[in-house]
């Protein structure tokens, strides 16, 4: 099939958008943004407009962040839709589908899955809760380089986006959408959409 152009606001976005394709057997091309959310949404028709003049299908992920409702957004960046490109949310940071994955992510961390909440979607900032989790590893490297340094004023460590593309790209032992996609409805809807355009295309 036609490789897929995907859109994503940073390079775990890529990673975990790759992943998730991969699950499913769809091929990327191109990969545009990685310049955060308000840069997709100002190039989003364009987007959109090429999409539709070459007839391929385009993915763009986006994080719901403070909003309220993701339907909303995509009606608003997105009134009339077009066939060949979806536009996802997920919710509220793609971080609450890696927390999805309990044991994985778990075991990545070192820390106990009794630690990691049943509705990952329901944290109101998954990637903060993921810099806290990895503060309580008993791994030293993971404490070093995920959890936030006090005083730092970030809320994730120096090394918190390669650690965590690590994680994702480890296809032995490391996340599985499949299995992230029990416990978060914006993932599900993304592996859907991802099938719609395998269809299409």
């Amino acid at each position: 099939m036609i490789p897929i152009s995907v859109v994503v606001e940073g390079d775990l976005d890529e990673a975990v958008l790759r992943s998730v394709a991969q699950h499913i057997d769809v091929p990327v091309g191109r990969v545009h943004g990685k310049r955060g959310r308000d840069a997709i949404e100002q190039r989003i028709a364009s987007y959109q407009r090429a999409a539709r003049a070459m007839r391929s299908p385009w993915m763009v992920l986006i994080d719901l962040d403070r909003d309220e409702c993701a339907p909303r957004i995509r009606r608003s960046l997105l009134p009339e839709p077009s066939e060949f490109l979806e536009l996802r949310v997920a919710v509220r940071e793609v971080e609450s589908w890696l927390l999805a994955d309990r044991e994985r992510i778990a075991r990545f961390l070192r820390v106990s899955a009794d630690l990691i909440p049943l509705q990952p979607e329901a944290l109101d900032d998954p990637k903060r809760f993921l810099g806290t989790l990895a503060g309580r590893s008993s791994a030293r490297d993971i404490r070093l380089d995920v959890a936030p340094r006090e005083g730092g004023g970030r809320e994730v460590g120096p090394a918190y986006g390669s650690r965590m593309a690590e994680f994702v790209q480890d296809t032995r032992s490391g996340w599985r959408p499949a299995v992230a996609a029990r416990s978060s409805d914006s993932l599900r809807r993304c592996l859907a959409a991802l099938t719609r355009l395998r269809e299409r295309a």
